[in-house]
């Protein structure tokens, strides 16, 4: 059967054509309801109720495109065809105009009237799967504005109410510290000084994680980067802070990229700053950075002659709080390169690294080229 499970409202004050028009619908497997009165057929419309309304073009009481207005404020998705036996341009139009998909001229064709039917259902299934596409989007939204509320909630709750038991932990112990360490002795001052290294080695964790939980969530705003500029105020940060021996730091022209600058700094702040520290223990310490472009991607490397790692635990460096080197050989939180690897990926970028254990590393990451015609930021 052509519609089989397909219901039709068929609306025409010419009663005997429309229970015609009913039984060869319904001969073809169409589900068909009936009406002679446009009111009647308002009455007994409903949401969803019907997939489709053939109405007559000229009727008395209210013709047939003023039936479809009044049909698409109970069911905006409901399509609509118009029936009428003026077949002129100037007719079709005005239908058109008035809402409807389609029209069918008198008297019927069987083969003229079940393609028509079957496009404007085509376009009803389209119109109603939009509008469920579109009622999940704004149900989402709404999700995940309550989420991002929540997170904003959380990482506030994080900052204020976990991180002031801390500072009073350290408060404490410092003043039992002064006030009466000379009768704690040796041992009492070795355990105070287990506390405050404990708490604030906790606080810089919290902290770590506060700026992680806040690398997923700021807007990026988008241009085109000019890197090499970029990599060079990082580097000029990180060599700030280092205080290991003087390295040799060479950066070559970077090519251009898309992104948002802000955020990108962070990244080659903690990339560049991550190689001065692990190469910090070497006589002569060496970090280069270059860049290329490869299959639409401008890729970039940072390589030092550091510590290395082992690349059988290389698919744990980006993760939060993982660290390939004890805390006691090189200090940290193991939150920066899982901060690299999301602002990265949020970029629709990629991130990876090689190295070898006491033999240095190297960290690359790829982002698209910028559009042609913007301007570099």
């Amino acid at each position: 059967m052509t519609g089989a499970g397909t219901r039709l409202l068929i609306v025409d004050d010419e009663s005997a054509q429309m229970r015609a028009l009913c039984d060869t619908l319904s001969s073809e497997g169409y589900s068909t309801r009936g009406l002679s009165s446009a009111q009647e057929a308002l009455k007994v419309l409903r949401p969803g109720e019907f997939d489709l309304l053939l109405t007559d073009l000229m009727m008395p009481e209210m013709d047939g495109i003023a039936l479809i207005n009044a049909a698409r404020q109970i069911d905006p998705t409901l399509a609509a065809i118009v029936m009428t036996g003026y077949g002129t341009i100037d007719t079709a139009v005005q239908a058109m105009q008035g809402g409807a998909l389609d029209y069918i001229l008198k008297p019927f064709k069987l083969n003229t009237i079940l393609p028509i039917i079957a496009r404007a259902l085509d376009v009803q299934r389209l119109r109603r799967e939009n509008a469920r596409l579109h009622e999940q989007e704004v149900r989402q939204a709404e999700e995940l504005a309550a989420a991002y509320q929540h997170l904003e909630s959380f990482s506030y709750s994080i900052s204020h109410d976990l991180r002031a038991p801390l500072r009073t932990i350290d408060s404490f112990a410092q003043a039992l510290q002064e006030d009466f360490g000379a009768r704690l002795g040796e041992e009492g001052q070795r355990l105070i000084g287990i506390i405050r290294n404990g708490s604030r080695k906790m606080d810089q964790l919290i902290v770590g994680l506060l700026e992680f939980s806040r690398a997923a969530r700021e807007p990026l705003t988008m241009a085109a980067i000019d890197m090499t500029a970029l990599a060079r105020a990082a580097a000029a940060e990180a060599v700030a802070a280092y205080t290991g021996p003087e390295p040799r730091l060479d950066i070559a022209e970077l090519p251009a990229a898309a992104g948002d600058a802000a955020v990108l700094h962070q990244v080659w702040c903690n990339l560049i700053g991550n190689a001065l520290k692990y190469s910090a223990k070497r006589a002569h310490p060496q970090v280069g950075v270059s860049g290329r472009i490869e299959n639409h991607e401008a890729i970039y490397q940072v390589t030092d002659n550091g510590a290395g790692f082992d690349m059988r635990y290389a698919d744990q460096l980006f993760g939060v709080f993982q660290r390939l080197h004890r805390a006691e050989e090189f200090p940290g939180t193991g939150v920066g390169l899982a901060i690299v690897h999301r602002i990265v990926t949020r970029h629709g970028g990629r991130i990876w690294a090689s190295g070898t254990p006491d033999a240095g590393a190297c960290f690359q990451f790829a982002l698209p080229v910028p559009s042609v015609g913007v301007s570099p930021s």
